[in-house]
């Protein structure tokens, strides 16, 4: 919840929601579009709003700034040189409200039909589609920033394979898929943006995105190989190209444990 005071936990839990929706947007049905766009066309609005204030608390403070060495003059030229920077920001935020805004104009003129309706809305003999399977991906890990910038040079030096061993170390096998299924990170197939790039690896497949800076692996809930000793066909083996991260988000594998 926000506290409304602390605008270093607000800013905190506004990043993490966004990431939140980011991932949750990746797989969703075409009605939940519109109400969405409302929420993002308000949340335009507010982060203009915070914008205007980071500009005003530059501006009013800047006789206050100094340099890590304590040179007052260059203080007071970052402050105001943040201030303006932070002005254009907001000022190009109003141009993603219009478009928002527009977007969602034309969302309220869409009804979304069903599945198994023709285009004249009168429903087809017989199905037509298959029945919805049931969903066979789960999500083992989801990078964003510099933990998915490490993996992008990974990517870029060692290949993507060499990616896939790196993030399935952190997959703990049932204990992750029951993870995925209590938090709604499972899938009928992988979902992969119109800028997603993806390879699959025996059970694993892994999308990134060098553009946007995300990394993702899921794993079929069916898996033709196992992380664990005795699963059917050799495991996966973690590389050693990039250091094990301290405790954090991400886990090592079970694989690396003694036992």
């Amino acid at each position: 919840m926000p506290t409304l005071t602390d605008p270093l936990a607000d800013a905190a839990e506004s990043a993490a929601a966004l990431r939140g929706l980011a991932h949750a947007t990746r797989d969703m049905p075409p009605t939940s579009t519109y109400p969405v766009l409302g929420e993002l066309i308000a949340s335009t609005r507010s982060l203009r709003q915070v914008l205007d204030q980071l500009t005003r608390s530059h501006v009013d403070a800047h006789e206050l700034a100094r340099t890590d060495d304590g040179d007052p003059f260059l203080g007071r030229v970052y402050a105001l040189a943040a201030a303006d920077a932070l002005n254009l920001a907001a000022n190009a935020l109003d141009e993603v409200q219009v478009r928002l805004d527009l977007a969602s104009q034309h969302g309220s003129r869409i009804a979304w039909q069903p599945a198994g309706v023709d285009l004249a809305g009168i429903a087809v003999d017989g199905p037509t589609r298959a029945p919805e399977a049931a969903p066979r991906w789960v999500s083992v890990v989801f990078l964003q920033g510099e933990e998915a910038d490490e993996v992008l040079t990974l990517i870029d030096r060692n290949g993507p394979d060499a990616a896939v061993a790196h993030l399935a170390q952190w997959d703990y096998g049932q204990e992750t898929t029951d993870a995925a299924l209590v938090n709604g990170y499972v899938y009928d197939a992988p979902p992969v943006g119109a800028l997603d790039r993806s390879v699959t690896v025996a059970e694993y497949t892994l999308t990134y995105n060098p553009t946007l800076g995300h990394v993702s692996l899921l794993r079929s809930r069916s898996p033709r190989r196992s992380c664990r000793p005795g699963g059917r066909g050799p495991p996966i083996r973690a590389c050693s190209v990039l250091p094990r991260r301290a405790p954090g988000p991400v886990r090592a594998s079970r694989c690396d444990r003694p036992g």
